[in-house]
């Protein structure tokens, strides 16, 4: 017998990972180890998060209704901005009802269980490729997944063919944007699959949220056929949080059997305020919508110029697939040096053999900011030694620094 020490355990990771802590800067920036660098690897799509409407309503709304709910929402946590605010979510999304979560990530994680728990013995069909939070969603809910190759609805309709005779609920489960790959779902496919297998189709939009499709309301909106929608607020709108949208038969469902929605504090108010005045803001985004996915257009290109793997991308995430961890780790290095903060991804977070550079980009990237970073992507991806002037992990040239 011997004690658990989390100390050898942490050892034994196969790629150990460390917090860095940053500091404000404008939109589309950070303050690493004093200096400002750009930020090509975070989720603040619209640049949002900086946005003086969102911090003026978070701070108004905090002054009236206080810091924190100060209960889940079936005690005494439900205030009239959460109402307010799911109705107003609602109509974004163009759906009957919307329920705040806390993360889209806890979203996911209890969600899935509440509606497995709910079916008749479920036979859940799942993008390979999917989120985390829905493969643990499945996982907390004891149930296997039948998992069909990434963004092929074809090899979906023959999984679902080939159990057309056996007993049970059908579930698909998608994203609409994948976080890694930033390529997008055929959600109008996925719904006439779902419609002729009489099929329950739910769809993460977390990275389509306020990014795409009418005013920003994502690929599902106004799509018939889907049974459950959820998105964050955490990026595009520049704030934290999450919703769930569909029928209000599916919200009476969660009020009552969602164990992350009945166990868990309400969204404080301030939260709230900022999601309303992004709520306010997003139908006058569209010129930073389109310049966004214009920019991502022109990185994609200039990879592929170099020879790079996109993984397919169509989105304002744009994946430089290298392959080995350490080509990974390498490639960031070099460009935290250039002053670019653009953060490996390694397994398992991606599958092995696919370690890349997410580089993410925001509206509030000016053209010239992403020509320098294309600039600087033919050294970056050389298949030889850094420089001998490159700097360490976490550290940054000289002559950047904080305002």
């Amino acid at each position: 017998m011997s004690r658990f020490d989390p100390a050898q355990a942490a050892a034994r990771l196969p790629h150990p990972r460390r917090l860095r802590a940053f500091g404000p800067a404008p939109a589309g920036q950070v303050v690493l180890d004093g200096r400002i660098v750009l930020n090509a690897s975070g989720n603040d799509y619209l640049g949002l998060a900086r946005h003086p409407l969102l911090a003026e309503r978070s701070a108004a709304w905090g002054a009236e209704f206080g810091t924190g709910a100060g209960a889940s929402r079936l005690v005494s946590g439900t205030l009239a901005p959460h109402e307010a605010v799911e109705a107003r979510v609602a109509r974004f999304k163009r759906c009957e009802a919307a329920l705040l979560f806390a993360s889209g990530w806890q979203a996911n994680a209890s969600v899935l269980p509440a509606l497995f728990a709910a079916a008749d013995r479920p036979l859940v069909f799942a993008d390979r490729l999917n989120h985390a939070s829905l493969h643990h969603g499945c996982a907390a809910a004891g149930v296997r997944q039948i998992r069909y190759r990434h963004n092929d609805p074809g090899h979906l309709d023959d999984l679902l063919t080939a159990r057309a005779g056996e007993a049970g609920t059908r579930f698909i489960l998608t994203e609409s944007v994948f976080s890694m790959d930033g390529d997008q779902a055929d959600i109008s496919a996925l719904a006439a699959l779902a419609a002729r297998h009489d099929a329950f189709l739910y769809v993460d939009e977390a990275h389509a949220t306020g990014v795409l499709g009418e005013g920003g309301a994502g690929l599902c909106a106004g799509v018939a056929g889907i049974g459950c929608v959820i998105g964050t607020f955490s990026k595009a709108f520049g704030s934290f949080g999450a919703y769930v949208a569909g029928s209000r038969g599916l919200r009476d469902l969660l009020v009552g059997a969602c164990s992350g929605f009945i166990h868990t504090t309400a969204l404080p108010p301030p939260v709230l305020g900022a999601i309303d005045a992004a709520l306010d803001l997003m139908p006058g985004l569209g010129e930073a919508r389109a310049r966004l996915q214009h920019e991502a257009a022109r990185l994609r290109t200039a990879l592929a110029g170099l020879g790079i793997d996109t993984a397919g991308s169509t989105t304002q995430i744009v994946p430089a697939v290298l392959g080995g961890a350490e080509q990974a780790v390498l490639a960031s290095e070099r460009l935290l040096a250039e002053g670019v903060l653009a953060v490996a991804i390694r397994p398992p977070t991606v599958p092995n053999g696919a370690s890349r550079i997410r580089l993410a980009l925001s509206a509030v990237h000016g053209a010239e900011q992403v020509s320098r970073l294309i600039g600087l992507l033919p050294r970056t991806f050389a298949q030889d030694p850094p420089p001998p002037d490159c700097l360490p992990s976490g550290s940054l040239p000289p002559g950047r620094t904080a305002p």
